[in-house]
């Protein structure tokens, strides 16, 4: 036999792999194009680092022999309509060891990116991969459910209630980061992948929820299109999508800046005039001002990823970067509810700082809290309950916090902010603009000067007593003032916040916690 002839039993195997590639799928990729949108195959090669991706399990059909030839299942039903593997993500910033990932992703041109029984058993078995080898796990979840047409199992289950795939992804919560992309319909048990997962980044056209149109139809709920069902834009405004794009490229760029800040230290970084900080706070402390601003000027340049942006807008929760050091970051934004927090922006924070803490990733706290929000509508929203997350997440946090106080510091809001306590955090420090008390200014002068203020003679003596005894109540707690106090640590110059950082994470060991990441 020559070098260059091939053997029968190899070329038999080319020929059986041959049924996998897109270029020998014409008219099932030719369909996926025309919607506008990529196979499977296509994103994975734009997501993985180029001929690093190892497929595990290609060969397998779905379970419809009672139905089906050989033949057809080979080239209508390549790899069970999942393809899964081991790839570098992220290679050209990271070493190998660091840069590897688990890759999975439904394929839609497969039966709809329906759930079989064998890529049921494939899935499970990428996850005890992830667990042993402790890499992120990336995957891709477009597709429309469990799939009752493999028949080849009837007889062995009446259900399919005992699969395990829920569980074993679950059960990985925590322990490796778990990133879902969405692009299109997402229903049922592929709508539960993403769901449990730690980040679902989807595209506009992303349908995604708990049942499909079939499903709905069936539970006597009426008729639906699946873009009426779960559409991006309502599960971007609620919280589900933390990230949303416009498409599949996209997607898989922010996934792997996503799985970057969990793969390590960058060395080479940018950032811009510390110096544009002084001015990034407005000197009337009554103007609200673009937290991005100063997000953006103190992060590495590039640096910032937010995660849901349109949700509980009042708090940011976002990856950054310092000196190249992966942190996380949580920050009023006075542009909405002056900063105040409420049930929603408590569940963000506390969810957020879950995660951080899981994977070992300090948190940067931005506070300009007014306090939480008050008042009956309020407290319609369980607020008594959603706030406290945010104390007991952070009386468990073994990450540090590093706290930096931009202007308001008030009562149980600028607490939690902190981690629980100013002494909470690893340090505590103000800017110049900073202000603490136990409550809002203005508040605590109506409360606790009510009878001086009613004993006034008219509405503008009482204003102008009113206006005298909150800039005498603001005087008392500006930052060089109740720095005095010991109540926090130092009064800074904002252009050393990025050096007070840095001095913090080069003096703290690496630590990280074990706790599950809750879905919400």
């Amino acid at each position: 036999m020559s070098k260059k002839e091939i053997r029968k039993d190899l070329e038999e195997l080319f020929q059986r792999k041959a049924y996998l590639w897109d270029e020998n799928r014409p008219a099932a990729v030719a369909k996926r194009h025309s919607k506008g949108l990529r196979t499977a195959r296509e994103n994975i090669a734009d997501l993985c680092d180029e001929g690093t991706f190892v497929e595990y399990g290609s060969l397998t059909v779905a379970a419809q022999r009672g139905r089906k030839s050989e033949q057809e299942l080979m080239e209508q039903t390549p790899a069970d309509g999942l393809i899964t593997g081991i790839a570098a993500v992220n290679g050209a910033l990271f070493d190998e060891d660091a840069s590897k990932c688990i890759v999975l992703s439904y394929d839609y041109t497969v039966l709809a990116g329906t759930q079989g029984a064998f890529n049921h058993k494939k899935t499970d078995r990428m996850m005890q991969i992830a667990k042993q080898a402790q890499k992120p796990i990336l995957f891709f979840v477009e597709g429309g459910g469990g799939r009752p047409g493999d028949v080849d199992f009837d007889g062995i289950n009446s259900g399919g209630l005992d699969i395990t795939t829920f569980v074993e992804y679950a059960r990985l919560s925590g322990k490796v980061p778990r990133i879902a992309i969405v692009s299109g319909y997402c229903f049922a048990g592929n709508a539960a992948i993403a769901g449990c997962s730690d980040v679902i980044i989807a595209t506009e056209n992303t349908s995604l929820g708990m049942g499909g149109p079939a499903m709905i139809e069936g539970g006597g709920l009426g008729k639906f299109h699946p873009k009426e069902i779960g559409p991006a834009k309502m599960q971007y405004a609620n919280g589900v999508i933390d990230v949303l794009v416009k498409d599949e490229a996209e997607a898989v760029a922010v996934a792997k800046k996503y799985v970057s800040y969990f793969q390590g230290d960058i060395k080479d970084w940018t950032c811009g005039n510390q110096e544009d900080l002084r001015t990034a706070v407005p000197e009337n402390r009554k103007f609200a001002y673009d937290i991005f601003k100063v997000i953006n000027k103190l992060a590495d340049t590039d640096s910032v990823l937010e995660l849901r942006a349109a949700y509980a807008k009042n708090l940011i929760t976002a990856f950054i970067r310092i000196e190249g050091k992966a942190m996380g970051l949580i920050g009023n934004s006075t542009r909405h509810l002056g900063g105040a927090i409420d049930s929603a922006a408590s569940d963000k924070a506390a969810r957020f700082m879950q995660l951080c803490d899981a994977f070992g990733i300090p948190i940067l706290s931005l506070c300009d809290a007014p306090g939480f929000m008050v008042g009956p509508d309020c407290e319609q929203t369980a607020m008594v309950r959603h706030s406290s997350r945010m104390f007991l997440v952070g009386a468990s946090l073994t990450v540090p916090m590093l706290t930096v106080v931009l202007r308001k510091a008030y009562g149980l809001g600028a607490m939690a902010m902190a981690g629980g306590s100013l002494h909470e955090s690893f340090f505590t420090v103000a800017w110049q603009t900073g202000e603490f008390g136990g409550m809002g200014l203005e508040g605590a002068v109506k409360l606790g000067f009510r009878k001086e203020l009613e004993a006034t003679n008219s509405p503008e003596e009482k204003q102008a007593l009113y206006e005298q005894l909150v800039a005498m109540a603001y005087e008392r707690g500006k930052a060089i003032r109740a720095a005095s106090y010991l109540e926090f640590d130092e009064v800074i110059d904002p252009k050393d916040t990025r050096k007070w950082i840095t001095t913090a994470l080069q003096s703290i060991p690496k630590k990280r916690g074990q706790r599950v990441v809750d879905a919400w």
